[in-house]
């Protein structure tokens, strides 16, 4: 996992054949250097999901640097 890119934005993992930007938010600034990892499947109603202001289902890093 540690291969794989990180937005910074929005914390989104990315798939590996990922572009240059996020396919959720857009952003082009994504990064290697991350760490912890959580799966959300029900962001709405995922107290996770709401901690951490995420609206779509996916793969997402806790902590992005």
């Amino acid at each position: 996992m540690a291969d794989r890119l990180v937005c910074r934005d929005c914390h989104r993992v990315q798939p590996s054949e990922a572009e240059e930007s996020c396919e959720i938010c857009g952003s082009t600034s994504l990064t290697e250097d991350w760490a912890g990892y959580v799966v959300i499947a029900h962001p709405e109603t995922s107290e996770i999901a709401e901690e951490m202001e995420v609206t779509e289902s996916g793969q997402y890093a806790l902590k992005v640097r």
